[in-house]
């Protein structure tokens, strides 16, 4: 149990990322699920793409919020930095939304078309979905909730030796 305590608190961005990340996959996958069975929208096509441009909305807000909470732990307070946080997002997940959005169907057209539990595309979306993941963890932690700018003590990277020790510019006038 030690070890798993301390694996987990060495890893822990990493675990609790893959955590919600497969919070937000299955928010995505009963979204499209239900947009299927409940309203009709299984055909190819036009349904197909309109169903994943939907859950990955659904998805997308979600991700949010537990990213920013429960992942990067993002200490950011007001107005503007939230909603700056919140446009990086975003956009990081536009790019990543239109693989979501387009590979399936591609995929599908490629003749990954099978279906398994009466999900049409499953191995499509499957496919998609890990591609996904592995992109939108690498911009969120490089891109929108990077921590490089706050001290250690705050959660930030701080200063490394190397920059802590070079003199500011203004000491060498």
């Amino acid at each position: 149990m030690k070890t798993i305590k301390r694996l987990f608190a060495e890893h822990r961005e990493v675990v609790m990322y893959l955590i919600f990340g497969v919070a937000t996959t299955l928010v995505n996958w009963v979204v499209t699920f239900l947009l299927q069975k409940v309203f009709g929208l299984a055909a190819y096509g036009w349904q197909f793409v309109l169903t994943n441009a939907i859950a990955w909305v659904a998805a997308v807000l979600f991700a949010f919020f537990t990213n920013k909470k429960y992942v990067f732990e993002s200490k950011t307070t007001g107005k503007t930095a939230f909603f700056a946080e919140l446009v990086k997002f975003v956009g990081a997940r536009l790019a990543t939304g239109a693989i979501e959005i387009t590979l399936p169907t591609m995929l599908v057209s490629a003749g990954l078309n099978q279906s398994l539990f009466s999900f049409k595309g499953f191995w499509a979306k499957a496919v998609t979905s890990v591609i996904v993941i592995v992109l939108n963890y690498v911009f969120s932690k490089l891109f929108v909730f990077r921590k490089k700018n706050l001290p250690a003590a705050e959660g930030g990277e701080g200063l490394s030796a190397e920059e802590d020790s070079q003199p500011s510019e203004a000491s060498e006038e």
